[in-house]
């Protein structure tokens, strides 16, 4: 298990509260031995004027699940964990309901990790793909 054991879904929502994450309604809705997964809803935050979800909404939905696992992975009161850099590939529309996004370690790296999320509609296809490169950085 890469997350420490007594990491909750409620730690990790009521991180967001305030912020883009509670905005866009994201919430984290599973923690596996290697992945994180939350969720996102397709409306009127979300989409874009042609009624699709917006894939700067993916991006967000891919950024806050890597930045918050690999913020997990590390001892925060010694290191933080930012994005470095981001891509996406918008692979299927999405017009309604609810997409969720899972992210799994790439690369567990002491200065840099690497994650992938990949973001599904609610048929289980694949609507994006993403990878992020996360700087580690000493506290100081």
């Amino acid at each position: 298990m890469i997350f420490p054991a007594n990491l909750s879904l409620e730690t990790l929502n009521n991180m967001g509260k305030g912020t883009m994450t509670d905005f866009l309604d994201i919430r984290f809705t599973h923690i596996g031995d290697d992945f994180l997964e939350a969720t996102m809803p397709v409306n009127s935050k979300t989409k874009q004027p042609l009624g699709l979800l917006h894939g700067g909404a993916n991006v967000v939905l891919a950024e806050t699940l890597g930045s918050v696992a690999a913020t997990m992975t590390v001892d925060q009161r010694e290191q933080y964990c930012v994005g470095l850099e981001i891509n996406a590939n918008h692979l299927k529309s999405v017009k309604s309901g609810i997409v969720k996004g899972i992210t799994k370690p790439i690369h567990l790296g002491k200065k840099t990790q690497v994650w992938e999320i990949k973001i599904f509609n609610e048929d289980d296809e694949l609507s994006c793909i993403s990878r992020i490169t996360i700087a580690v950085i000493e506290r100081k």
